[in-house]
């Protein structure tokens, strides 16, 4: 009886539901295996509070605890201690509060330069697996020329030429990171258009976009989304290092804008340590959460390392 009534729902039911019923089913077994990963729920939990804590920066830390005007009688250089519990900067400020609110200039920064540069290489990937002769070659040569081309040095060149500010990272970054997305993403491609239903959905009359949004986007998504979650933290060092060399905006509280101020104070030498140990510890343990979130969904989507 249940075999027959679920027969029946599933021949009544048109293939567009049936489809994203099975895109749900998939994202919840997802989901599933996901969970049983140890070190990628670490991360995960990890950046869920780093996130809620960039968030809530204005509630916990509010915006006049930045202000030097109202910090004349606040220690200059005061070590980690219960009044101050992770030191004072060189004008008096706590650098608890200045990593909150670094902490969302740089977030900030890396999922917008993440999601360009996925965007970016996803669609020039797909175009360069999906269309042949001379157009898929001049998509590939374009590819390699960012492939082997010094991304840092490019970044520098392009926050150098453009107005300082947080907009012109995330273009930095964003422009000069997606040459390796792109070719994961073409790769793919060839092997899912090699495949039987692409050739009968081709016979039937189907067109390029056709092919590309119904049958070679949600094939490559599984692996465009476990390729972001390690480029963003590729972007997080790529927007510290750009700050940390005085390209960033001096206005915006970061996490590489407070090692450049303490490089400019010379805090490594002069035994102020917490200047420069805590933004560099949190650089360190934010880049190392997405890296095991991104290993935990890179297991999942490619089954040879899931069975290791």
């Amino acid at each position: 009886m249940t075999t027959t009534t679920e027969t029946t729902m599933t021949s009544t039911t048109s293939p567009g539901r049936l489809a994203w019923r099975r895109r749900a089913q998939a994202v919840g077994d997802s989901f599933r295996l996901f969970s049983h990963s140890r070190s990628g729920m670490v991360g995960l939990i990890f950046l869920v509070v780093i996130v809620l804590l960039a968030i809530l920066a204005p509630v916990i830390a509010p915006a006049r605890m930045l202000d030097v005007t109202q910090l004349m009688d606040q220690p200059r250089f005061a070590p980690p201690s219960l009044a101050h519990p992770l030191g004072t900067d060189h004008q008096g400020r706590e650098l608890w509060v200045r990593m909150l609110w670094g902490a969302r200039v740089s977030l900030i920064v890396a999922f917008a330069a993440t999601a360009m540069s996925m965007i970016i290489g996803t669609v020039i990937g797909m175009a360069a697996g999906h269309f042949t002769g001379f157009t898929g070659g001049l998509l590939m040569r374009i590819v390699d020329f960012f492939l082997v081309l010094p991304s840092l040095i490019l970044a520098i060149v392009l926050s150098t030429v453009l107005s300082r500010g947080v907009l012109t990272i995330v273009i930095a970054i964003g422009i000069t990171s997606w040459a390796s997305t792109a070719r994961v993403v073409r790769a793919q491609t060839l092997s899912v258009e090699s495949r039987a239903y692409i050739e009968r959905s081709r016979v039937l009359g189907a067109g390029h976009w056709h092919v590309i949004f119904k049958h070679v986007l949600p094939a490559v998504m599984p692996l465009v989304m476990a390729n972001t979650t390690l480029t963003v933290g590729s972007a997080v060092i790529s927007e510290s290092t750009l700050a940390f060399l005085g390209l960033g905006d001096p206005n915006q509280q970061s996490w590489g804008t407070i090692l450049k101020n303490s490089m400019d104070v010379s805090a490594a030498t002069s035994g102020y340590w917490w200047y420069v140990l805590v933004p560099g510890i949190a650089i360190l343990l934010v880049v190392l959460a997405f890296t095991l979130v991104g290993r935990a969904v890179e297991s999942i989507v490619n089954p040879t390392l899931r069975s290791r």
